[in-house]
């Protein structure tokens, strides 16, 4: 043992031991309890009885009579969802539940509890409710009965009765059994205090007793302990000078503790010398491991002296605590150093997006430890829906994406620029990528996708597979790096286009120059050109009068058909031969003129009978049918198709060779 050695000295002849000297103390002072007890206990059935009384009748009374008034408000609630809420099956079998069961059972523990109650009135008042919340029953089970089916529901006077019964019978009874059920929980209530003042008076004179008992002991006991303590006075001495170094932290030396030697009886004195060389070796225990702490070796081990060695313990979580406090710090410090590195690389890499690109994913991969990634840009469509291009790769088969736009909600990528959050898979499937070696290929551990947002606006994304899980703080990292990311390309595009607009601007500046000479050399060609436009447009203009009078003066009708249907041209011929006006026949559509074509169909036949010299049936204004003999042509004015017709009526000419010499 390295605590103090201790030499037992037995002794042949019997002794008076510390436990014999204070023997006869403690059977006085048993006396004195026994006393104390006796009275203790009559004190304490009398609580018993309050307490009995309180905790069998009036708080379960209480609580049943609680039960009650939540069943009648419950039971409100259904009955009125059954009328209104048709289709609600659950609250209707809730309903049908605590007619049938939950109310029986309520209704068995308030027979069981009031017989016991002292205040017949209270008795009677219990017999009342429950009559009255039966016949409540009852004129709910009538409106039930009314209202089963969905015809039920639909037959307005079955609708009335039933709601009429909800306002007239329902409500009133509930709201009078609500009010005659909180007066009688108020009652019970009282009983309750009253119970609980009765055991606060029996705990007051238990505490008096208790006071005057406990005085009489503690005189009775210092007397005695003074006379046991001159017994064991000395051989304690030893003990407390050494507790008294103990307690000024000092701890004797093991050469120290062989050379001291002490005599103890076998008695209670020997006990604590064995007690307190057990503690001295825990401390020196102790001590050791508080050493190694300090000197950041959190590794040591050490086992308490027991599983209530507060200090030991204490020591223990003393060092975990250290240690997480350790991690934390070199987490925080990795963090840190990372925060400066790459916004060093970011302020130096800021003018072109492709080599910042490249750079601060090499760097930020080998800073991770990943073992492959990508970066993504978004690049702004100048028409259409944007979309991301692969900027940057590290161990990435770069072919394969190269040219592959990805558009927002497109594969993971995709949705975490939709979402503008980072996606974590853990779970990678085989077929989504592999990382490849000189000695062959395997899948990811995990994925890691981090958009690059800022002012939640997406600038791209970083996409990284590792075989090893990324940390918390790694991925927490990662987040606040990309926002850093996701500004220096903002600041690179911004400057990009403006260095782009600049050299536009230089271009443009130039070419007018060079343009400003050629257009005033151009405007007199131009005036020249308007000026010989404007003669053979008046020319084309004479030519279209006559056209249109020799077209006037012909025999046949002549129509000029747009792709949409309409009239575009006409003779006078044709205004004659429908009995419509000039006005009129420019709003109306030639389906109008074709029986049996709507207007829908107007194109597909006129291309049927392109080319042909067919009898066709017509409509005139007044809705007369006449048959006419119509050939129709196509040709193109600036662009536009037109359809045309020749329409011959037959009976109004005397041949039709004279119509054919005539067109």
């Amino acid at each position: 043992m390295a605590g103090t050695r201790i030499k037992t000295d037995f002794m042949k002849k019997p002794r008076f031991t510390i436990g014999r000297k204070i023997f006869g103390g403690f059977i006085f002072l048993i006396s004195i309890f026994v006393i104390y007890a006796a009275v203790s206990i009559y004190t304490i059935n009398r609580s018993n009885q309050v307490i009995s009384e309180n905790d069998d009748i009036i708080a379960p009374s209480v609580k049943v009579i609680d039960e009650f008034i939540l069943m009648v408000t419950e039971s409100k609630m259904l009955i009125t969802n059954w009328v209104y809420l048709q289709n609600n099956t659950d609250d209707k079998e809730a309903l049908k539940e605590l007619h049938n069961f939950r109310y029986p059972e309520l209704k068995d523990k308030l027979s069981s509890l009031a017989p016991l109650w002292e205040d017949s009135l209270q008795i009677k008042t219990v017999d009342s409710l429950v009559v009255n919340f039966e016949e409540l029953i009852e004129i709910e089970k009538d409106v039930m009965s009314q209202l089963v089916t969905f015809e039920d529901y639909e037959d307005p006077m079955l609708k009335w009765q039933a709601a009429e019964a909800i306002e007239m019978e329902v409500l009133p009874r509930t709201q009078k059994l609500k009010e005659s059920l909180y007066r009688l929980s108020s009652l019970k209530r009282q009983e309750a205090d009253q119970a609980q003042i009765s055991i606060l008076a029996v705990a007051d004179q238990m505490r008096n007793i208790t006071f005057i008992l406990g005085s009489f002991i503690i005189v009775v006991g210092l007397t005695g302990a003074f006379w046991v303590a001159r017994g064991i006075t000395r051989p304690i001495n030893f003990l407390k000078q050494l507790i008294q170094r103990l307690s000024q932290g000092e701890l004797p030396e093991k050469e120290e503790e062989n050379n001291q030697t002490q005599k103890f009886n076998k008695d209670e004195v020997g006990d604590m010398a064995v007690a307190v060389d057990e503690l001295v070796s825990g401390l020196r225990a102790t001590s050791g491991f508080a050493e190694q702490i300090g000197q950041g070796d959190y590794q040591a081990d050490f086992s308490p002296l027991s599983d209530h060695d507060v200090l030991g313990n204490a020591l223990l979580n003393m060092r975990d605590n250290l240690k997480q406090v350790a991690e934390a710090d070199q987490k925080r410090n990795w963090a840190t150093e990372g925060a400066a590195k790459f916004g060093e690389i970011l302020r130096k890499n800021n003018h072109s997006v492709s080599e910042l690109s490249n750079t601060i994913l090499t760097n930020l991969l080998k800073y991770v430890g990943a073992n492959q990634g990508g970066l993504y840009i978004v690049q702004d469509a100048e028409s259409g829906e944007p979309y991301m291009t692969l900027e940057a790769c590290f161990a990435w088969d770069r072919q394969k994406y190269l040219e592959q736009k990805i558009y927002q909600g497109e594969g993971l990528v995709g949705q975490a620029w939709q979402e503008r959050d980072t996606i974590f898979v853990t779970e990678v499937p085989e077929s989504y990528i592999t990382i490849t070696s000189g000695l062959g290929d395997a899948n990811p551990t995990c994925i890691l996708i981090v958009p690059l947002l800022v002012n939640e606006e997406v600038y791209g994304a970083i996409e990284m597979a590792s075989f090893k899980i990324f940390k918390e703080y790694e991925v927490d990292f990662l987040k606040r790096i990309a926002e850093s990311i996701a500004s220096t390309i903002s600041s690179a595009k911004i400057n990009s286009r403006t260095q782009k607009l600049l050299e536009e601007s230089t271009q443009m500046t130039e070419q007018m120059r060079s343009q400003e000479e050629e257009m005033r050399q151009n405007m007199e060609e131009l005036q020249a050109t308007q000026e010989e436009l404007s003669r053979k447009q008046k020319s084309m203009e004479d030519r279209e009068s006559r056209i249109k009078a020799v077209l006037d003066t012909a025999l046949s009708a002549f129509i000029s058909i747009d792709a949409d249907g309409n009239l575009d041209f006409f003779n006078k011929n044709t205004e004659s031969l429908f009995g419509y006006s000039e006005d009129q026949l420019r709003e109306i559509h030639v389906s109008k003129l074709l029986k049996d074509v709507d207007a829908s169909g107007t194109i597909n036949y006129l291309e049927k009978y392109l080319n042909t010299e067919d009898r066709h049936i017509m409509v005139d204004s007044t809705g007369q049918e006449f048959e006419a003999e119509i050939k129709f042509g196509i040709y193109n004015l600036k662009g536009k198709t037109y359809y045309i017709a020749r329409i011959i009526d037959s009976k109004s000419y005397e041949s039709k060779e004279q119509v054919e010499q005539e067109a």
